[in-house]
């Protein structure tokens, strides 16, 4: 059994391979997009770790810090990879294409989903949208090792690709905020797939329909896909940001951990969309943790330490935004709509009234934010 071959095995096995891609997988090597170098591997000195690593169902970070020189020791943000082989097949699966489609793809990494596309599509209808030219070159030069030469258009994913246009369906493969209005023209009466969030929750596929240019759909699955970079949320390590000025401390009854889970997240980072979480569990077998909130312009943070068995927790904000006062208005303002599940949330897209979060239907918009955080513009 070739390496390949192996991964469709692996991949069947998990009983996420449909049967309509499983020729696909089998035909193209994975192999040939990834670089001989990557993150935590290198063929060169260990080809059997560099072998495991690619062809097993699992991502594979090619590029760090938007491939800028970065100093030992400093943090190494992933800004571009192959990502995991399941779920490239889950979105594929959301995105339902048949025979012959047209497909804009923003976002071409390697170059391995657009072969993906291409064998089974035919290279002629997959159109693929990159941003960074040093990974765009790349993927050309994979497709080409691979047999494939989709067109391949380097710039702003957002703006998609006119020339091409009409499409029939629109996958991206980065992280965004909102879904362009750009891919409602080109795609007028289709389908778009692409991960969407807030820097506070990332974690949902938005799948829209799109009917003479009006998209509307539902939330699903758990993607952890890289930003779109022009509208990246921050990141880094806790002893980067941490600013040593002592923040105004309080206390709160509710426990951090709350906030965070997927359901109240969702919620939260409909209004919180502009800062980002990490949990911190104690490393002294205490079982108690710090929940840390900062800002993406990195000017504000927050802490709430939890201890088991705890009533109450201590709070620490500093900076000119009270992160926790945000996040805590916000959840508790889930717990007033009687604590709804992501699945009942709904998004709507269209030239007339841009973007609506929705809970139940279309009429009942949600999200905004405002009247919540104001009801509780307060350090608590």
């Amino acid at each position: 059994m070739t390496t390949r071959q192996r991964l469709a095995e692996t991949l069947r096995s998990k009983g996420v391979l449909p049967l309509e891609w499983r020729d696909t997988v089998a035909f193209v090597d994975r192999g040939l997009f990834i670089p001989g170098v990557i993150e935590g591997g290198d063929f060169a000195t260990d080809p059997e770790s560099w072998l495991r690593a690619v062809y097993s169902d699992a991502p594979v970070v090619t590029q760090v810090n938007d491939g800028e020189g970065t100093p030992e020791g400093a943090f190494r943000l992933s800004t571009s990879s192959s990502s995991m082989p399941s779920i490239m097949l889950e979105m594929l699966s959301l995105l339902d294409v048949r025979d012959e489609q047209r497909v804009l793809e923003i976002g071409t990494g390697t170059g391995y989903n657009a072969a993906w596309l291409s064998h089974r599509l035919g290279e002629a209808n997959v159109t693929s949208v990159e941003l960074d030219a040093a990974v765009l070159s790349t993927a050309r030069e994979n497709l080409k090792r691979a047999g494939f030469h989709p067109t391949t258009v380097l710039g702003n994913g957002r703006d998609g690709h006119q020339r091409g246009a009409p499409y029939d369906r629109v996958i991206c493969t980065c992280t965004v905020r909102e879904v362009p209005l750009a891919w409602l023209e080109q795609c007028p009466n289709g389908r778009i797939v692409t991960p969407w969030g807030s820097s506070f929750f990332n974690g949902s596929y938005a799948t829209l329909d799109v009917v003479e240019g009006k998209a509307q759909g539902a939330f699903s699955g758990y993607p952890a896909f890289m930003w779109d970079r022009t509208q990246r949320a921050g990141a880094g390590r806790v002893r980067d940001l941490y600013h040593q000025e002592e923040g105004e401390r309080s206390s709160t009854d509710i426990a951090p951990q709350n906030v965070i889970q997927d359901d109240p997240a969702f919620f939260i980072g409909l209004s919180v969309t502009d800062a980002w979480y990490r949990w911190c569990d104690s490393d002294d077998g205490s079982g108690e943790a710090t929940l840390w909130v900062f800002s993406d312009d990195r000017k504000s943070w927050a802490t709430v330490d939890y201890a088991p068995d705890a009533e109450t927790y201590e709070v620490e904000q500093y900076g000119p935004r009270a992160l926790w006062g945000e996040t805590r208005a916000a959840f508790l303002g889930w717990h007033e709509l009687e604590k709804p599940e992501r699945s009942r949330f709904g998004l709507s897209v269209d030239a007339r009234d841009g973007q609506r979060v929705w809970l139940d239907g279309p009429d009942n918009v949600v999200g905004d934010g405002k009247a919540l955080i104001a009801a509780e513009n307060r350090r608590v």
